[in-house]
């Protein structure tokens, strides 16, 4: 969740840092820091500031920070309360300065052994027995790169760590194991990030550092080493997205941005994935077809948002497949005994691919017995990519926004080409194969024509400005939906929102409504409608207030407590995808009323590495 930068370099480094924490504080933080060394100092400059990235500015400018090698930091807090005691970098002995992104699972233990050789601890974090367990192998004579890899065995846990060391100021030392760390090559100086947004204004050629790797960097050279020390090579990449991607260009903030980015981005991920009449099931790699073969049942493990796109592939999947499938939230799936079903497919979904509850869920299921495991995600370089048998990459670009739009819609389509792949083995005919893949072509126009609700929704939007609650109904595919539309609406807006299948309302949620609680529903024109239009019923004799997103087929009339909207008709496999975008633009204009931050809403990280 943290966001790490670090650089070594003949010139000043503190605006790098600054900017490379910039342009991570889309990952959610409450306290930032940093520490530098001077040319030709044998001491480090520290500042650490709760709150915003430019209050940490505003205090290096104060104090004229400025060095050559230095690690900055945005925490996100897991051990202890945000304070400045407890942002990073943590130090230890005026020697050793540290970053650390991740959590360090048997701290405890070592507190306690390193109170016990006399080590003082300034803070409750996790992170700071790392720095006094690296400056312990240091005074005993190991070179700072030593050190790290000796510390790194005695820790248990997620981390990807940064440091430097005031007796070896010409170099940075940083190492990985179940936290994402990226290196970025420059011409005479050399960076590390926990993003390689964090560094696209020095440098646009990266490499990503693999599970256990350590990389000791100059300013002229980068050396990356295994666990056991074993000198190895690692590819070189060009980063493939626009540097504009991280700008909100005209846009208010990054969240309307990217809901506007989404017919350009979904048909990004279709793009060379079909042809006008099928799915080409090739683009899962070389193995595909010897897999997708044997799956007689699946198995869908994410968090979040991704765990509603797995919702909504359940139903495609039983429905167009025909074979059992079950959606499981990754942290709950940890930690139960579990039964695997023969030839099971195993699917992670993850936006960043660095998802601990997730990742941790895809490695238990190389010991269960599955059949093998696909990864639907945005970033291919991420640890889930490389630890995949299949992967089906969406091409939604960087989503900067906390609250994620884009990345739903794109893994929806993802989920969906793997159900047609599923579905041609078990009866799907080649005629509604055809007829699904021709909705997809059209399915960017009418994400288009969605979005031009977006005036519609805003006026609509000041009659949430004082409610406190609201209650979000569907049925079958389009009560996932509405969960992921009760779920943006709180993240964002602060509003308590709950979702229920419509058919639920008589076994409880009728007893909250009034016309203090308005209740939002999505209602394409599909054969659940007339049972949709009973539930609704039950509303307004309650004297609750409507707002209806419908087929303009729907035959919803609009009267004094029911707003309607109309969105386009579309193929009934994808209402799941269109009727998710009005839901998103509600959320995000009831949000400016409500006067919150859009696109870091409290207490919340984009990328959650942590458990």
């Amino acid at each position: 969740m943290c966001g790490i930068v670090g650089a070594i370099s003949t010139r000043d480094v503190t605006g790098i840092l600054l900017e490379g924490l910039k342009r991570l504080e889309y990952r959610g933080y409450d306290s930032a820091g940093m520490a530098v060394i001077a040319a030709g100092n044998s001491h480090f400059e520290r500042v650490r500031r709760k709150g915003k990235v430019q209050e940490l500015a505003d205090a290096v400018t104060a104090e004229k920070l400025a060095g050559v090698l230095g690690v900055a930091h945005t925490r996100w807090a897991t051990h202890g309360a945000p304070s400045e005691p407890n942002a990073h970098p943590h130090v230890s002995s005026q020697r050793i300065a540290l970053v650390h992104n991740g959590i360090i699972e048997n701290h405890e233990q070592l507190r306690q052994e390193l109170v016990s050789a006399g080590y003082q601890f300034t803070s409750e974090t996790d992170t700071e027995v790392v720095a006094h367990l690296i400056h312990q192998y240091c005074e005993h004579g190991a070179s700072l790169r030593d050190a790290v890899q000796q510390a790194v065995k005695r820790l248990e846990g997620a981390f990807a760590l940064g440091v430097i060391d005031t007796q070896q100021p010409d170099r940075l030392i940083a190492a990985r194991s179940g936290s994402p760390l990226v290196v970025g090559v420059g011409i005479g100086e050399n960076f590390i990030a926990s993003d390689q947004l964090a560094l696209l204004q020095v440098t646009d050629r990266f490499i990503f550092l693999e599970e256990g790797d350590f990389v000791e960097l100059t300013c002229d050279g980068i050396q990356i080493f295994d666990g056991r020390g074993k000198d190895i090579k690692r590819a070189t990449h060009r980063f493939e997205h626009h540097v504009d991607a991280a700008d909100k260009g005209a846009y208010r903030h990054y969240m309307l941005k990217e809901i506007f980015e989404q017919p350009e981005v979904v048909a990004a991920t279709l793009t060379g994935r079909m042809t006008k009449t099928q799915v080409l099931e090739q683009t899962l790699g070389a193995t595909a077809k010897a897999i997708l073969d044997k799956v007689q049942a699946v198995q869908i493990i994410a968090c979040g948002t991704s765990y509603h796109a797995g919702l909504v592939a359940r139903y495609w999947i039983e429905d167009l497949v025909g074979v059992p499938c079950n959606v499981e939230v990754a942290s709950e799936y940890r930690y139960r005994k579990t039964v695997v079903s023969p030839d099971t497919l195993f699917i992670t979904i993850s936006q960043s691919g660095e998802t601990a509850d997730t990742l941790a869920a895809l490695r238990m299921a190389k010991d269960k017995g599955y059949l093998a495991t696909l990864g639907i995600c945005n970033v291919g370089t991420s640890t889930l990519v490389r630890e995949s048998d299949l992967v089906m990459l969406t091409q939604a670009g960087p989503e900067i926004g906390v609250a994620s739009t884009k990345a739903f819609t794109t893994q929806l389509v993802a989920l969906l080409l793997v159900t047609l792949m599923l579905a041609r083995r078990h009866g799907l005919s080649t005629e509604r194969e055809q007829q699904i893949v021709t909705a997809l072509h059209q399915l960017p126009a009418l994400l288009e024509e969605a979005l031009t609700l977006d005036p519609k929704i805003k006026v609509i939007s000041e009659q949430f400005a004082d409610k406190h609650h609201a209650l979000f109904l569907g049925r079958g595919a389009m009560y996932p939906v509405a969960m992921e539309g009760a779920l943006k609406l709180k993240e964002i807006s602060y509003i308590h929102a709950e979702a229920y299948p419509a058919g639920e309302l008589k076994h409880g949620p009728l007893a909250l409504v009034d016309s203090d609680m308005p209740v939002i529903t999505v209602a394409p024109n599909n054969e659940l409608l007339d049972k949709l239009k009973s539930n609704l019923q039950e509303v307004k004799a309650r004297g609750g207030v409507l707002y209806v997103f419908a087929d303009r087929d729907a035959a919803v009339n609009e009267a004094d407590e029911t707003r309607v909207l109309i969105v386009p008709p579309v193929d009934d496999i994808l209402e799941p995808i269109l009727y998710t975008v009005p839901l998103q633009l509600l959320s995000y204009h009831v949000a400016v009323l409500k006067g919150t931050d859009v696109d870091q809403p409290r207490n919340l990280a984009k990328s959650v590495t942590v458990e």
